[in-house]
Formats: structure tokens, C-alpha cells, sequence
């Protein structure tokens, strides 16, 4: 198997990220974006797809937390693109159902290389900790749109911090369970012969 890791940087009048990522990894991460909560969320991503994870990011949090949760997720996305290259043996398609007490969420995910988000449910509160609790889905947006994925999700719940959580741990799921190479598999998961 190639070394499916990737490094980027991303530079803007807003934000100034690096992320490197290894999408074969243990579920190590380092992550500093300034919003404690939204460096809870990335953590767990990483320790629950199992991705290796580095995140530095200094935004413009005199602001709010959008733009740092938004150009992560572009960056995190950019990354994911570049580790998994040509997509070559992935199985491609995946389906979690992610629970946390009263919460749910559902993350279907296609790594097809053309970018689609759809999103179902809403939010019991308007705010965890320092972000807006519908940045979880538009980071979910941008990190479809800069990945190449066809992603549909759901959440529901009472409590938006477990909501947003396991919206979080569900992707990363999805992700790590599309990502994997299928050793039957010597192609690219397509008839097109393309992703």
C-alpha cells in the first residue's frame, strides 16, 4: 500500500492553517484552532477514523469562530484529496449510524470525487461553547466540497454538544470505513475507471 498521507497549507487575510494527515494512521492528533470546542470535535474525528492528525490554526476569533471552522474544513478537505490520490482499492462507500445518549447521527459518504452535501435535522441549541452549533454541518459542507465527497447527514437529539459530537465521530467513521483498501480490489471502484 502507498503512503497515503498529505500536508497542506492554507493562507488567507482570515486564517493561516497547516494540517498534515495520515489517513492510515492511529488516531494521534495535535490540535490547536483556538475554539476548545471545535479542537474536541477534530480530536475525536481523529481518534475515531483513526487518522493521524496535526491542526494549527491561527483565525480571526475577534470575529467568531466561522472562518476558522470553514478554511480548516477546506484545508482538512484539500488533505484528505491529496493522501488519497488516484482513490485506487478504496472500497468507496460508506454508512454510519453514531450514537451519543439522546443523540444520533447518520453519515452516508461517497469518495467520488464530485462534491454534494445534503443535511437533515436541526440543532436543539443554538450555541456550544463558542461556535454556532450549525458550523458542525457547514464544516461538514466544506470538507465535502474540498474532498470530492458526496456526503448526506442527519442528526437528532436534545442536546446540541452530543449532536454536534456525533455528527463528528460518524464522519470520521464513514471516512475511515470508505478510506480503507479493499485487498479484492486492484482498481479504482468505478466502471468509469475514474473517481
Amino acid at each position: 500500500m502507498t503512503d497515503r498521507t498529505a500536508a497542506v497549507t492554507r493562507e488567507t487575510a482570515e486564517t493561516e492553517i497547516s494540517v498534515t494527515l495520515d489517513v492510515d494512521g492511529d488516531g494521534e492528533s495535535t490540535v490547536d484552532t483556538g475554539v476548545g470546542f471545535f479542537d474536541h470535535m477534530l480530536e475525536s474525528f481523529a481518534t475515531h477514523g483513526l487518522f493521524d492528525l496535526t491542526v494549527d490554526c491561527d483565525g480571526d476569533l475577534e470575529i467568531d469562530a466561522h472562518h476558522t471552522v470553514e478554511d480548516v474544513a477546506i484545508t482538512l478537505g484539500e488533505a484528505f484529496a491529496a493522501a488519497l490520490g488516484d482513490k485506487r482499492g478504496i472500497v468507496r462507500f460508506a454508512d454510519r449510524r453514531v450514537p451519543l445518549d439522546e443523540a444520533v447521527a447518520s453519515v452516508v459518504v461517497d469518495v467520488s470525487g464530485r462534491p454534494y452535501f445534503d443535511s437533515e435535522g436541526t440543532f436543539s441549541q443554538e450555541r456550544v461553547g463558542e461556535i454556532d452549533s450549525d458550523l458542525g454541518t457547514h464544516f461538514c459542507r466544506s470538507l465535502a466540497t474540498n474532498a470530492g465527497l458526496t456526503l448526506h447527514v442527519e442528526v437528532s437529539g436534545e442536546n446540541a454538544h452530543h449532536e454536534v459530537e456525533a455528527l463528528f465521530k460518524g464522519l470520521a467513521r464513514a471516512l475511515d470505513d470508505a478510506t480503507r483498501i479493499d485487498e479484492r480490489r486492484g482498481d479504482i471502484a468505478s466502471t468509469k475507471g475514474e473517481l
